[in-house]
């Protein structure tokens, strides 16, 4: 199929964008999402995630795949009719639930394909749901299982709380202080050290709470 797909486009992949192209559609249909930037790099010995992300910018500027945002397992196939699953979501009631987020740079976010109805108290548009994973945050009355409302938003200001994302995608909540050469992310919690990061983005602000236990 791959092969297929690649004359139709008139560029033909490499031998090693074929290879990596089946590496993904074969864990697509076999666990339902996409690997990791990680994953393609040990899977394929490549030592930076720079040159995994290479490979992927040839194969989505071909056709072949196409990258959410969204998502940390961000690799979609075109062919497997991901955006028809997507529009009948659309049509669903609620927020997107968008994953689980840690405590630390530990598991990923923005992979969950279900539907939180929050719409009558946070049903503006750009906001998405995030359950809360870990104690980080609990000096905030944010607990392990609490939901997280956030306004989607590449900015922040000092002292905000945000879902922020590193490098490779790997998601955290916490309080946002930009530093010098850096960016310090904050818990709510004094046994908890900072976070100091200098390769790191916002990916939403929190905008309210929905507590998982009275």
């Amino acid at each position: 199929m791959g092969r297929r797909i690649g004359k139709r486009q008139g560029n033909e992949m490499t031998t090693r964008q074929r290879a990596i192209y089946e590496f993904i559609r074969d864990l697509i249909q076999r666990r339902g999402f996409g690997p990791t930037i990680r994953e393609i790099a040990d899977a394929f010995d490549i030592a930076s995630p720079n040159g995994v992300v290479c490979h992927l910018k040839a194969l989505e500027k071909k056709g072949l795949i196409h990258r959410n945002e969204f998502k940390a397992r961000a690799i979609e196939l075109p062919e497997l009719q991901a955006e028809r699953k997507r529009a009948r979501m659309a049509e669903e009631p609620g927020l997107p639930f968008a994953g689980v987020v840690p405590a630390g740079f530990t598991t990923r976010a923005f992979d969950l394909n279900e539907r939180i109805d929050f719409d009558e108290l946070f049903g503006s548009p750009g906001t998405f749901v995030l359950r809360v994973k870990g104690d980080s945050m609990i000096e905030a009355h944010i607990a392990d299982g609490d939901f997280v409302i956030c306004r989607s938003t590449g900015t922040a200001e000092r002292g905000q709380m945000v879902v922020a994302l590193n490098g490779e995608d790997e998601a955290t909540l916490k309080y946002w202080y930009p530093e010098r050469h850096r960016i310090r992310l904050q818990p709510a919690n004094r046994e908890m050290p900072p976070i100091y990061v200098k390769n790191v983005r916002v990916r939403g602000v929190v905008v309210g709470v929905v507590r998982s236990k009275i």
